[in-house]
């Protein structure tokens, strides 16, 4: 396509194109029967699409509404099918990434962090998939920021279904966006595909977590050739969603404990619509400091690892049961989660 209209003034002029012509400008025999016998139910679906919602958009790249950032990329896509306001396109955007299993920190560093880029007025785009994807698009749009979700699929059904409820919301507070015609239905394939999408409609992305053999790698990866900057935030060594982002810091990838270190980095590329704001010190509830002294010993000794009772119970030297009692009273009390494997995971901030 984009060597096409290279070559030709107006899009009619390539329908209009005798073979011999598009040849000349670069296409092979399928791509040429190609145009001469397109798919009309595909072009009949996408019309209807268009023409059902006035939510629903047809975002070419010579158009005015087509964002800058993705304009720069030599794959961007022709063609934005978008679902909700394409005005936010092209506001400052982080894309937040991450595993779709993630651990319970996991799953609070992405709404903490997206929450306060949110905040400080960054909007947020992420896959929509489920776990890190979902939790930064739910916090982006309860601190009130606009969310992008990248599809990967048509824009007539949402993926995954649980979202349904999400995507609607995002839809008023921002957009679905997808290069894939109505009626695609969820492809492998087309899920690494459309994280160049992501990363190019950002100033930045940020790994939360991710395994070795992760799309958010892919991601990260296609954010650096693209030149934008890559963020990551170190976990746990015992935690393998934690050594995609390990991988990425020792690659370059710039390490992050706060919503603040990436601001401090975008500072000269970007200026935001509002005030910095501190980031939220939980360093006392985290800490336990409205416990008594036994239950903030007993915290303590939690660490921040992933544990279970039996680890507990050889690093404090009580028993089996006034362990397990502790543990029960601190998950109540929203100072620990239990996980997969009878393993507890200590919460940084009580909700």
């Amino acid at each position: 396509m984009h060597q096409l209209l290279g070559h030709f003034e107006e899009p009619a002029e390539i329908l209009s194109a005798r073979p011999g012509m598009l040849r000349a400008a670069g296409l092979g025999s399928d791509a040429v029967a190609a145009l001469k016998d397109p798919d009309e139910d595909a072009v009949s679906r996408a019309l209807g699409w268009l023409q059902a919602d006035p939510d629903n958009h047809l975002v070419t790249i010579r158009d005015a509404a087509y964002p800058s950032r993705l304009r720069q990329l030599h794959d961007a896509p022709p063609l934005l099918f978008v679902r909700g306001s394409p005005e936010p396109l092209e506001d400052p955007l982080m894309a937040i990434v991450g595993s779709r299993n993630p651990s319970p920190a996991g799953r609070d560093n992405a709404y903490d962090f997206s929450s306060y880029l949110g905040r400080c007025g960054l909007g947020i785009v992420s896959g929509l998939a489920l776990g890190i994807d979902g939790q930064a698009h739910l916090a982006a749009l309860e601190s009130g920021a606009p969310t992008i979700a990248v599809c990967a699929t048509g824009l007539d059904e949402v993926y995954p279904p649980q979202h349904n409820n999400l995507a609607e919301d995002i839809t008023r507070a921002g957009a679905l966006v997808s290069e894939f015609y109505p009626g695609t239905p969820p492809r492998r394939e087309n899920f690494p595909r459309r994280n160049r999408i992501i990363s190019g409609l950002s100033v930045g992305l940020l790994v939360v977590e991710a395994g070795l053999r992760s799309g958010s790698l892919i991601s990260a990866r296609l954010a650096g050739e693209q030149g934008r900057e890559v963020f990551a935030i170190p976990g746990s060594i015992h935690n393998p969603m934690s050594r995609g982002c390990h991988l990425l810091i020792k690659q370059g990838a710039k390490l992050v404990e706060s919503g603040q270190d990436i601001l401090t980095e975008l500072a000269g590329l970007i200026e935001l619509d509002e005030q910095v704001l501190p980031d939220r010190d939980t360093e006392t509830v985290a800490a336990g400091g409205d416990l008594d002294a036994d239950y903030r010993r007993f915290l303590e000794a939690c660490g921040y690892d992933p544990f279970t009772v039996d680890e507990l119970v050889q690093r404090t030297k009580l028993t089996s049961a006034e362990v397990s009692s502790m543990l029960l009273i601190l998950e109540l009390q929203g100072y620990l989660e239990s996980g997969p494997g009878g393993r507890y995971t200590r919460v940084s901030e009580r909700s």
